[in-house]
């Protein structure tokens, strides 16, 4: 796994095998993860959603704790995938992200507790699939405007965003401060270094399966 600018964010670009019968590959390895973070996803709950072309959703984070650590990729079509640190307190406060998820490459991105993430679709039929470390729970969701102009996410030009009523209603990033929307960046390290800790003391190292295709 490939290490981001930002703490917490990795990008998995698989090996992808291919042949005249179609293509395979390992979209998530638990020993590649447990590597890079130190701690494994713990999976809640897997979601799939299929989007028209220009479609934009998010910026979505969660409370921490418990927050939601997400596993994203694309299987059909292709997204731009942004991810944003909004962890105050942070190095990186404010700074963004964005890796293409698309049915070629089959890259795969994994976003630790604290950081938001957005992606739009680039093509019709864009479906992206993720694993949550936690299952969905309304009090603890919340948003920032994609189109915040302090965030300045260069989304691709030439496609108009077609927002949910919620992301369109979604307060800017110094609105979420204000209001004490935004997770601590001293909170989620915290949180993080208790899910090592869990991990070492489990032995939760998993083991590395053979590869068959």
């Amino acid at each position: 796994m490939r290490e981001t600018s930002i703490e917490g964010a990795w990008v998995m670009e698989p090996r992808v095998f291919r042949d005249d019968r179609g293509s395979f590959h390992e979209w998530f390895r638990a020993p590649e993860l447990h590597e890079a973070a130190g701690y494994g996803l713990g999976l809640a709950q897997a979601n799939c959603s299929v989007s028209s072309r220009g479609t934009l959703r998010g910026v979505h984070f969660a409370d921490v704790p418990p927050g939601q650590a997400k596993y994203v990729t694309c299987v059909r079509g292709a997204v731009l995938d942004v991810f944003v640190d909004l962890r105050t307190g942070s190095p990186t406060y404010r700074a963004w992200e964005a890796v293409r998820l698309d049915d070629r490459d089959r890259r795969a991105v994994y976003l630790a507790e604290g950081l938001g993430h957005a992606f739009m679709a680039l093509t019709d039929d864009a479906t992206v699939v993720y694993l949550c470390s936690r299952g969905y729970a309304p009090a603890r969701e919340h948003g920032v405007h994609p189109l915040d102009p302090d965030l300045a996410i260069d989304w691709p030009a030439g496609l108009t965003p077609v927002l949910s009523e919620k992301d369109a209603a979604a307060p800017t990033l110094a609105e979420a401060e204000r209001a004490g929307l935004l997770p601590a960046y001293e909170t989620c390290t915290r949180w993080y270094a208790g899910l090592r800790a869990a991990a070492a003391e489990d032995g939760a190292q998993p083991r590395v399966p053979a590869t068959r295709r």
